[in-house]
């Protein structure tokens, strides 16, 4: 795992499949997203602070493969959609994705992940709402990568975490690999309008000023 100052406040963890993000109040950390399982001991390691929430932005195994351990280890609370909420918890099977032409070598070399265990969720968010840290953190909820997948946007701040609705590989583009392709272009030419200067993805690397821009310019291609 590395680790990548993106911001003075906001740091990435890069995994060889995706990232998390940490975010650092003077009174505690956010850690959106969780890497795959076994990467709590690593996270755990580069914390420098106490871990007050887990944000997850999704159900997909390499964002919440670590959720439950890290839960388990600091008793942060863990925050994620409604409508993942019960995938997250064990109690439900998510949705596949349905594959375009060019996702499906894509997705045939990409190596099997290790499944998440149930991790509790002890707040279910839905649009707009608020979360308490990055002086007000609004829920966006993007759906189409998954039913109740969400980015976080930080208006104080300009940043948007993304999760999975927004790649950067190379460029800034729609996420792969989504269950309903449609709703997924309406919620990134959703991201696309709002007012932020540094955005950073599940997949891809931070883009630090000029964030609307790319994202307008995705949703353009999208």
């Amino acid at each position: 795992m590395d680790v990548v100052e993106v911001l003075p406040r906001l740091r990435m963890l890069r995994f060889p499949v995706g990232a998390a993000y940490v975010w650092r109040d003077d009174d505690g950390l956010t850690l959106l997203d969780t890497g795959t399982a076994g990467d709590a001991g690593d996270i755990e390691r580069a914390l420098d602070g106490d871990l007050r929430r887990i944000v997850l932005t999704h159900w997909h195994e390499d964002h919440t493969g670590s959720a439950a351990d890290l839960a388990a280890r600091t008793g942060a609370e863990v925050v994620a959609h409604r409508l993942d909420a019960s995938v997250i918890r064990g109690r439900a099977a998510g949705a596949p994705p349905v594959l375009d032409d060019v996702e499906v070598p894509i997705r045939a070399g990409l190596p099997p992940l290790p499944p998440a265990p149930p991790c509790p969720v002890d707040r279910e968010v839905a649009d707009g709402d608020v979360l308490p840290f990055g002086g007000g953190a609004v829920v966006v909820h993007v759906p189409g990568h998954t039913d109740g997948s969400i980015a976080v946007h930080l208006p104080a701040h300009g940043v948007l975490v993304t999760g999975d609705a927004v790649a950067d590989v190379g460029r800034t583009t729609l996420g792969v690999f989504n269950t309903d392709r449609p709703r997924a272009v309406a919620s990134l030419h959703r991201l696309a309008g709002l007012d932020v200067t540094t955005a950073v993805f599940g997949h891809g690397d931070p883009v630090v000023g000029e964030a609307t821009a790319a994202l307008r310019a995705a949703a353009a291609l999208a």
